[in-house]
């Protein structure tokens, strides 16, 4: 039930383009004691379905830039392949730390983003 639970709000963290996979990671590998490079590699079998529905619909609704959306594309697959060859070869516990790096990184950009929105937003007030 937890499992069905998690796909539901990673899936729609994923559709709303957020990076629900970070999600599913983070509960597969605390809450389920799943190893890190199978929590990753579940990730990406879960990405595939869910970015193609994402996709479909911003299509439809001409969301895509194709001329941006084309070359991120190829570079992304690039990362991709490099990306799986370094996690293959990295030990667990340094693969458990960068994940934890790059969620902290995640976390202190968003807290940036809304304090200088914060601060945006207060100036224009005040004027």
């Amino acid at each position: 039930m937890f499992e069905i639970l998690v796909g539901i709000i990673s899936g729609f963290v994923s559709g709303m383009g957020m990076g629900g996979g970070t999600i599913l990671i983070l509960c597969l590998s605390l809450f389920l004691g799943i190893e890190q490079h199978v929590a990753q590699a579940t990730n990406l079998v879960f990405f595939i379905p869910t970015s193609i529905v994402a996709i479909i619909i911003n299509i439809k609704q001409k969301y895509v830039d194709f001329k941006i959306a084309i070359p991120i594309a190829i570079s992304g697959v690039v990362g991709a392949v490099i990306g799986a060859i370094f996690s293959s070869k990295t030990d667990v516990r340094m693969l458990k730390k960068y994940f934890g790096i790059f969620l902290g990184l995640i976390a202190l950009w968003e807290i940036y983003s809304l304090i200088k929105k914060y601060k945006l937003k207060e100036k224009t007030h005040t004027k």
